[in-house]
């Protein structure tokens, strides 16, 4: 059973329904990619299933229990975490300062989180007293998943994690995600760079005007002539 649920999903903004009856789902360790063209719902998807949406229609549900209503808080605390495309570091704050503010719901010791996360990452470690504000693209990206792990999720969203890096660093951060879902994480993401993405994915979902038009494992989508003319440029 899917461990992350959203089954036919309705919602928009004002009145204009964006989701169309999508459904996405993941499982622990695995990793589900969500594709499409621009104005395809994928961000939307992605905040519906997080509750920054209100959905008209369907249902969300994480570990077979129905979260439909619950806050985005409160999904954080049922082992949730969301890492946003853009404004996603405290810029005026340190890393380990960054790292600390992913761990502020935890009551417990997180020196051996902090400690995981510069394994993942280990450039964090050499700039941890580092305004955040002063590092590359690819190394703030690295901060907002590093202080997302700090919450310790059992599902980690991530809405368009490579936008802006350069293709080494994509490839630095896809290997980084993968080792993650090794841990038994489960991983959902935005992503525009669409063969990148299949190459790691478990399953992928391509969505055109908040419809599921293509669901298959990676491999499958990529073997797809329809799916890469459409969405890979051939």
């Amino acid at each position: 059973m899917s461990f992350l649920s959203g089954q036919a999903m309705f919602g928009g903004y004002g009145g204009a329904d964006i989701l169309n009856g999508c459904t996405i789902d993941v499982s622990k360790g695995e990793i589900a990619v969500i594709l499409g063209p621009n104005g395809a719902g994928k961000s939307t998807a992605m905040k519906a299933l997080f509750g920054m949406l209100n959905l008209r229609e369907g249902k969300v549900t994480l570990d077979g229990v129905d979260i439909t209503a619950t806050s985005p808080q409160d999904r954080v605390k049922l082992g949730m975490a969301f890492v946003p495309q853009t404004s996603n570091v405290f810029v005026s704050m340190t890393v380990e300062e960054n790292l600390e503010m992913g761990a502020y719901l935890r009551d417990d010791d997180i020196n051996t989180t902090m400690e995981q996360v510069f394994d993942l990452f280990p450039i964090l470690a050499e700039k941890r007293h580092q305004a955040a504000g002063e590092l590359s693209g690819g190394q703030r990206q690295q901060v907002a998943v590093g202080r997302a792990l700090m919450t310790q999720p059992q599902v980690l969203m991530l809405d368009e994690p490579t936008a802006g890096v350069s293709p080494i660093v994509m490839d630095e951060l896809f290997d980084r995600i993968l080792e993650i879902r090794n841990a038994g994480i489960a991983v959902l993401m935005v992503e525009q760079n669409a063969r990148q993405a299949l190459n790691i994915a478990d399953i992928g979902y391509v969505l055109v005007t908040g419809e599921n038009r293509h669901t298959d494992t990676g491999e499958a989508l990529l073997a797809s002539p329809e799916v890469r003319r459409s969405f890979m440029g051939g």
